[in-house]
């Protein structure tokens, strides 16, 4: 039997999925958290084979738990669950050590599959999720840029000021500004219109 800890801060998705594993007979569910920090500490407790881990939620984020969690127990699996599959995204999870990135939408059988394999300590990742890595690792100016630069690149694209950028992400005026000159230099381009187009032209945006 493959315990499973699911950690979502919407009461209904986790429900949702608890039915879905639950039908599956070597799969049960040992655990809930409606936190990151919530996560961390259930962690300690149940000690699951397999966390399905939500990405955005209120204080400790699915990345920075996952950072915890692995920090006190390396050989733990995270599968990150989300609706979100921007670059910046992808590379935070990865980079935090979570052994898979599923989409929401994905079926009953990919997610039980997907946890089965994540228990025997494979890689499982959404088939967009897997494009989007490989094109990175072939593009050697997208694979410089680090997931905070492309952050501050993906709100320079929707138009968004040095200040405006600054308030979304929770960083200085300057601190954007270094980040930015960094972009410039990784891309050889001099301007936020001509980065933002290098970016999408790399596949990053």
């Amino acid at each position: 039997m493959i315990t499973v800890m699911l950690v979502d801060d919407h009461p209904v998705v986790r429900e949702g999925l608890r039915g879905m594993l639950e039908a599956e007979p070597d799969l049960t569910v040992v655990g809930e958290a409606g936190s990151g920090d919530e996560a961390v500490a259930l962690t300690r407790v149940k000690q699951p084979d397999v966390i399905l881990m939500d990405l955005r939620m209120p204080g400790l984020d699915g990345v920075g738990a996952t950072r915890e969690i692995l920090a006190e127990s390396p050989s733990q699996r995270v599968v990150v669950l989300t609706t979100y599959e921007s670059d910046a995204d992808i590379l935070r999870a990865v980079e935090a050590g979570a052994a898979g990135y599923l989409l929401k939408d994905a079926s009953r059988t990919e997610l039980a599959d997907a946890i089965r394999a994540a228990s025997r300590g494979e890689t499982v990742l959404a088939p967009s999720v897997a494009g989007k890595l490989v094109n990175r690792v072939r593009n050697p100016a997208a694979q410089s840029l680090s997931a905070r630069e492309i952050e501050v690149l993906r709100l320079v694209s929707k138009g968004s000021t040095n200040a405006d950028i600054g308030r979304a992400l929770h960083i200085s005026e300057a601190t954007v500004k270094t980040h930015l000159l960094r972009v410039f230099a990784k891309l050889d381009v001099s301007d936020r219109t001509a980065a933002v187009m290098a970016a999408m032209n790399a596949g990053v945006l």
